[in-house]
């Protein structure tokens, strides 16, 4: 491919995923001399890392590649690591690479007129759909109820996220979150998957996690879910080895060496992977290889636009270490409208987007509407 043409959105949406706060990220649209067109995202979030990271896109990476002739996505990958190694290997730079890496995806599999999926060897047909929510009821009956919706709407699991900001308390202290899990199975029974994410929002020291934890495990928990800061390595050390239930993280991670590090470590079962932050496609499919060489489980962590979305079903239908696949269980613009065909579980199931690259037709009004004009 050559590429020709480069351009960077910076999106601004309200999320009712996400207690209805306004959420912001970047897409990246290129554009190769053949006139091939592929969007990517780059999930800095925050206003001015949305705006660091377009720059670097604009004026860092974008020049070098369009300056580079024919070239594969793999040499782009490298040009781009090795431009940025004096700021890159984390942070800003992994948004930026990641964004243009997924574009370069897209054009990829479009000029080899494959989905991604296919054109890597699609190892699963279909994955179970998981209802990725935060807890936000005022009441305990109030937040089963919701959940129990989404186990009526077709979905296998659900992940309870705790701790956030809401209009109530519930999950925001173990005895609530326990109370919360506890409900929950009653409600739904033993035959449905419930997932725990503590997040960003709690603090937990060592005892009340393996305490809260070996609570929650009797009533089946699929995993916990960055139940520590993520540096505390030996905290999580010390909860792996009192529990049996599965513990998730690498989230924030950012680099192919990054969650090198964390498998390494021996202290988590699942790896959670962002292709819109840890160096792209390429850097997902290389970690998924690193974590399928350690017997671990790949949780792809695309809770953003419809084009992660997407990058994120091609990199989880095409890996032998995956079993689900999370999605927002209520419409928001980025989702629904942004693409001309969104991902959408099915009776419960995810199965494969059939267009060639990613896979959705991107709206080029819709993001003209969701422009960012601050």
């Amino acid at each position: 491919m050559k590429l020709a043409r480069l351009k960077t959105y910076v999106l601004r949406y309200v999320d009712p995923n996400d207690l209805n706060r306004e959420r912001m990220t970047v897409l990246t649209r290129l554009e190769t001399n053949d006139g091939v067109v592929g969007w990517g995202e780059a999930i800095a979030m925050w206003p001015e890392a949305c705006r660091a990271a377009a720059l670097l896109i604009e004026e860092g990476f974008g020049p070098l590649l369009l300056q580079a002739g024919e070239t594969s996505v793999a040499q782009c990958w490298q040009k781009m690591r090795d431009h940025s190694w004096w700021y890159g290997e984390g942070g800003i730079a992994s948004f930026a690479l990641s964004a243009i890496d997924m574009a370069l995806w897209d054009i990829h599999g479009k000029i080899q007129n494959q989905p991604l999926s296919v054109l890597w060897g699609q190892h699963h047909d279909r994955l179970p759909a998981n209802a990725s929510c935060h807890v936000n009821k005022q009441s305990l009956s109030a937040c089963i109820d919701e959940a129990m919706g989404f186990f009526n709407a077709g979905f296998r699991s659900v992940k309870l996220g705790l701790g956030k900001k809401s209009l109530s308390t519930i999950g925001h202290d173990p005895e609530s979150s326990i109370e919360l899990v506890a409900g929950l199975r009653r409600a739904a029974g033993p035959d449905v998957e419930i997932l725990v994410d503590v997040g960003n929002g709690l603090r937990w020291d060592v005892d009340t996690a393996i305490d809260t934890v070996q609570r929650m495990s009797e009533h089946d928990i699929g995993w916990i879910e960055e139940p520590f800061y993520p540096t505390h390595l030996q905290d999580y050390r010390l909860l792996k080895a009192a529990v049996a239930v599965p513990i998730a993280s690498g989230e924030r991670e950012w680099t192919v060496t990054g969650y090198q590090r964390l498998i390494d470590s021996a202290t988590v079962d699942v790896l959670g992977i962002d292709p819109a932050r840890a160096e792209g496609i390429t850097g997902f499919r290389q970690i998924d290889q690193h974590a399928g060489r350690a017997g671990l489980t790949v949780n792809a962590h695309a809770w953003s636009t419809a084009i992660t979305t997407a990058a994120s079903l091609h990199l989880s239908l095409a890996s032998p270490n995956t079993r689900l696949f999370e999605l927002k269980p209520f419409p928001v613009a980025v989702q629904q409208e942004l693409v001309s065909t969104p991902v959408a579980q099915v009776d419960g199931f995810v199965t494969g987007l059939s267009g060639p690259g990613l896979g959705v037709e991107v709206d080029e009004a819709a993001v003209q509407r969701l422009i960012y004009r601050g």
